[in-house]
């Protein structure tokens, strides 16, 4: 029991040690303010994934009462520009980007429509625009079909259809994609900052010689690890935790809907997980650049495949089988996101934490042996 209190004074002296190293970094700490505050709210703010403002022209080779209507339905707030052009500036405005989308009516279209002959409808997409060429040809499909379900009903405003579909937007109703990207940056911004902060605290102690004075001292390579990646990840733990709370509930208005205490307990076991992961980088670099070169490519990948920015369904099998076996941030998001989102409680996240903290003891094991290999060696 004395040995046990001891080990628990030496990592409590030691954070302390890691705090105050931090605090006297102060580059560190904005780049820690910057990405927990400014980073989440214009990102959620600036990257929308739903159609907004989009540019198309009608080429009107029918010039009829039915064509007028069908340009007059392409109005705000999907569409900012509607306007009428040749069909031989199709080309010139696409490629300048001036259009996203071209709809070309052919002639007769409104005679062959009434009187049932086969027709056809032409729509140019601008596919760089990825995500509004998608969303956006969804959305000028089902414009079309309803102006023509309307003309051929012979109303305005009710459907031909038979049936009355209700759709209903769980945990979402407006469908806002800030409501998805705000916290799936806060998410991120653990990951990336956690592995800086730990694995460049190692580094800095090993350029600057410091750490041959934790060698001399009656410490073990256990607690002068374990006090690394407390002090980091509690600096990252309460950043997230502020960030949720001022910036996305509270300046961005997205409601959280599960247990704030139980996302801060996940994400500290996160955090721990992540923090084994910068130290066992920090072992394989013996510079601050070379840290930096393979820190980057490791949180892209992670990052990308994690089902934060696109469902890990869509990913070959294999591939999600070595993402969740290899690497903790799926679990984490699959956690954040049922608790954030749709007020999951412990009985239902209980499996993601447990992945969690698992594959973060063998992080932490791993770790540990570069660390007394590389250090105490």
């Amino acid at each position: 029991m004395t040995a046990l209190v001891t080990h628990l004074q030496n990592i409590a002296r030691l954070v302390v040690k890691e705090l105050r190293s931090l605090r006297a970094d102060p580059i560190m700490l904005v780049l820690v303010f910057y990405t927990f505050s400014f980073t989440v709210y214009t990102v959620a703010t600036g990257v929308k994934l739903e159609a907004r403002d989009l540019t198309i022209g009608i080429v009107d080779e029918d010039h009829s009462e039915f064509s007028r209507a069908l340009r007059d339905a392409f109005g705000p707030p999907l569409f900012k520009v509607s306007r009428p052009i040749a069909a031989n500036e199709i080309d010139a405005e696409m490629d300048a980007g001036r259009l996203v989308f071209v709809l070309e009516i052919p002639p007769q279209f409104q005679a062959d429509l009434l009187a049932g002959r086969p027709t056809s409808l032409q729509l140019n997409v601008d596919a760089t625009a990825m995500t509004q060429a998608g969303n956006g040809s969804v959305y000028i499909q089902q414009i079309i079909a309803q102006e023509i379900a309307n003309r051929q009903a012979g109303r305005e405003t009710t459907s031909a259809l038979p049936i009355n579909l209700v759709v209903r937007a769980q945990f979402n109703p407006n469908l806002e994609s800030g409501w998805f990207s705000s916290v799936m940056q806060i998410l991120n911004s653990v990951t990336l900052l956690t592995i800086i902060l730990t694995g460049a605290a190692l580094i800095r102690e090993r350029e600057q010689g410091t750490v041959e004075h934790l060698l001399v001292m009656p410490v073990t390579p256990v607690e002068i690890m374990l006090a690394k990646m407390t002090a980091n990840a509690l600096v990252i733990l309460v950043a997230a935790v502020a960030s949720l709370v001022l910036v996305v509930e509270w300046l961005l208005g997205v409601p959280v809907a599960g247990s704030l205490l139980l996302f801060v307990m996940g994400t500290a076991i996160y955090a721990f997980s992540v923090a084994a992961l910068g130290i066992l980088l920090g072992t394989l670099a013996t510079t601050m650049g070379q840290f930096g070169l393979l820190a980057i490519p490791v949180f892209v990948v992670t990052q990308l495949l994690s089902g934060a920015t696109t469902p890990m369904e869509s990913m070959p099998v294999w591939l999600q089988w070595i993402m969740q076996i290899f690497s903790p941030t799926p679990h984490f998001v699959a956690f954040s996101q049922g608790v954030l989102y749709r007020g999951a409680g412990l009985g239902i996240v209980w499996p993601e934490i447990g992945k969690i903290a698992i594959i973060g003891a063998a992080y932490f094991a791993f770790a540990l042996a570069r660390f007394r290999k590389v250090i105490f060696s």
